[in-house]
């Protein structure tokens, strides 16, 4: 019902459900806590939230909760397509400081899953794109942290340029990767 494959950064998981098609359409298993514990991911998702961005070029992230409260998550796309950003913030990680990126898109049904230690964020490609993502842990305002989404150390390769980028004003005052405390081992 579904294949898991690894990316560069072996904690860092896409999924993609099985597509089941008829006259009437498709319909497939988005999340399934047995199927997914079958592939290691043991994750319990206690919180749903979705965005919606109007422009292309809306960068949203690269966010984080630390501890108590980090969270895991489970990211898709209901309607458009992203650039789904993941980097490693695990100080003991051989891939600490290394991103990895994945289109996810409506069409192609993928999903990513993104265990706690990571800082996440996503670019619209398409206008008036949906994403939809499980989280581990309940949002905590004091344990929400982020760095800053065009870090030169980072390097990531976004789609759009910064001058270009649609950012909130939270998102342009992000902190550089150089300086972030010590929040996972």
């Amino acid at each position: 019902m579904l294949t898991v494959t690894s990316t560069a950064i072996d904690a860092v998981k896409v999924v993609t459900p099985k597509l089941i098609a008829d006259h009437r359409g498709a319909f497939c298993e988005t999340y399934n806590q047995e199927r997914f514990a079958e592939h290691g991911i043991m994750e319990n998702f206690v919180q749903d939230n979705q965005s919606v961005s109007a422009a292309i070029g809306t960068i949203r992230g690269l966010h984080f909760q630390g501890h108590p409260a980090a969270q895991a998550k489970l990211v898709r796309v209901l309607k458009g397509r992203i650039l789904d950003v993941v980097v490693d913030l695990r100080r003991s990680s051989p891939t600490y400081g290394k991103w990895i990126a994945e289109e996810l898109s409506a069409e192609n049904h993928k999903q990513v899953f993104i265990p706690a230690g990571f800082a996440h964020g996503f670019c619209t490609l398409e206008i008036d794109t949906h994403v939809f993502y499980k989280v581990s842990a309940f949002y905590s305002p004091p344990n929400d942290f982020g760095v800053a989404w065009d870090d030169p150390d980072l390097a990531i390769d976004w789609p759009v340029t910064p001058s270009k980028a649609v950012l909130s004003d939270r998102d342009s005052r992000m902190p550089q990767f150089n300086s972030l405390p010590r929040y996972f081992e």
